[in-house]
């Protein structure tokens, strides 16, 4: 992936974070934006928590808004989704080992770029809903007074709306996935692809570690 991508993709993930961690204006808000909202509410209320608050705090932090995403975030279909056609042949203990992998590099992606939130404004600016699924538009204001896209697409799961992209500035994060996995599988094959998302999981175990011990 070349300097130009990676940058983009960054800066397309932490901007998905803030809205998750930031007020709203709701504008012809439906049932998919209301339930958005809510957990946008309870993130706010886990990042402002005084007991969670500092280094002491990070991985309790961490945890608790980590709770919050699985219950919004259908981890399962953005896995589907960003390994594309490499989905199908794989078995059912294969692909729950896959999610489980990428459900934590996603976690800690977007959890760690929320304690970089600057007070940027979020406003809801409506949502489309075609049987069961949905797109929520919102808009980040940011301290120049641009305005960035952010768009919501969600499925519904009962009386549930659950996430499966998020598109910001016209960038899909499974898109962007779906290009890093294709690459590596092609050159390294489908094990190749699972080794390098286990060394990113043990490197995150062990950083978790030092955190403890540091306490």
């Amino acid at each position: 992936m070349t300097r130009s991508l990676r940058h983009r993709q960054g800066w397309a993930l932490a901007l998905a974070a803030l809205c998750l961690v930031v007020a709203v204006q709701n504008a012809g808000a439906g049932a998919a934006t209301d339930q958005l909202k809510r957990a946008i509410d309870r993130v706010l209320t886990t990042v402002d928590d005084p007991a969670l608050k500092g280094d002491a705090g990070t991985l309790e932090r961490r945890a608790a808004v980590r709770k919050i995403a699985n219950e919004i975030f259908d981890f399962t279909e953005l896995a589907r989704r960003s390994l594309g056609q490499y989905w199908q042949p794989l078995s059912e203990p294969q692909r729950m080992e896959f999610v489980r992998l990428f459900a934590e590099l996603l976690e800690r992606s977007y959890v760690s770029k929320i304690e970089l939130y600057g007070g940027e404004q979020i406003i809801y600016s409506g949502e489309r809903v075609e049987g069961d699924l949905a797109i929520v538009r919102t808009k980040i204001i940011t301290d120049h007074a641009t305005e960035v896209p952010v768009d919501y697409r969600l499925l519904r799961q009962g009386d549930r709306w659950m996430i499966y992209d998020v598109s910001i500035d016209g960038i899909s994060l499974v898109s962007n996935y779906r290009t890093q996995f294709n690459k590596i599988i092609r050159s390294d094959g489908y094990e190749g692809l699972i080794e390098k998302m286990k060394t990113k999981h043990t490197q995150f175990a062990a950083d978790d570690a030092q955190k403890k011990k540091a306490r």
